[in-house]
């Protein structure tokens, strides 16, 4: 495969493909590769100009005829919990989070792929196979980390670590000026836990921690249910032409 420098990426443009969020509309990205020693600057460079990451992959849409999809990345320093968001936030205190390296295992993808089948079935990610699986976590060039959740155990004030079952991962990206959410997937037996809010929650308190001060939520689209809960997480900046704008979304 051919290293791109900083200086002079190489970006390419998908064919038209059926738009996952607006029925009707066709989609287009540009993207380039992250490879190399200077992967993690040109993510950054490129994530300030709306790009996402997916493995070695950096794209953002570039659709002819809307724009209707728009970066979105929450204030951490501003932010302030819903009365809702305090409730999740405690009713999941006896579940501890352990930052570990961007390594796949078959427990994540036994979990990965009971949360696909039950909130995505009809989704693109539903044929994912275990290969697959392994490259979406471990496929990166960029400082790249998980999470895994579980329920407190006897031993959990002396080890730092959860026991028992998974109940949640959150693959990441920590960035100069922030952490991204590259995916997270949950227990969807454990409805009543509200574990999509929760994680949310818990790496905009992990990024205020380490003095970050964005948390990057990935694509707001309006009118798309599936993407309807990132407004929720408020100070929002959204990137429109002339650049980064706070803006309450609504």
């Amino acid at each position: 495969m051919t290293a791109h420098t900083l200086d002079t990426p190489q970006f390419y443009l998908t064919a038209p493909a059926p738009c996952p969020y607006i029925e009707g509309k066709l989609e287009r990205k540009v993207f380039t590769h992250l490879v190399g020693e200077r992967a993690s600057r040109l993510h950054d460079e490129l994530s300030n100009g709306g790009f996402r990451r997916s493995q070695n992959i950096a794209y953002r849409p570039a659709c002819e005829t809307c724009n209707a999809c728009v970066a979105t990345r929450v204030l951490v320093d501003e932010f302030q919990p819903t009365k809702s968001m305090r409730r999740v936030w405690k009713r999941n205190q006896d579940l501890i989070g352990v930052e570990l390296p961007n390594a796949p295992t078959s427990e994540q993808y036994t979990l990965f792929r009971r949360y696909v089948e039950s909130r995505h079935g009809d989704g693109g990610m539903a044929g994912m196979s275990v290969l697959d699986f392994a490259m979406m976590v471990e496929d990166s060039h960029v400082k790249t980390g998980m999470i895994e959740f579980r329920k407190r155990g006897p031993d959990s004030g002396f080890t730092g670590r959860g026991e028992g079952d998974l109940i949640a991962v959150v693959l990441y990206d920590r960035m100069a000026t922030g952490l991204s959410m590259v995916y997270s997937f949950f227990e969807p037996d454990e409805a009543a836990r509200s574990l999509g809010t929760f994680v949310i929650l818990d790496h905009i308190f992990r990024a205020r921690r380490l003095g970050l001060p964005h948390c990057h939520l990935g694509y707001w689209v309006k009118g798309s249910q599936k993407m309807e809960y990132k407004s929720r997480f408020q100070p929002l900046e959204k990137l429109l032409a002339g650049g980064w704008v706070r803006e309450d979304i609504d």
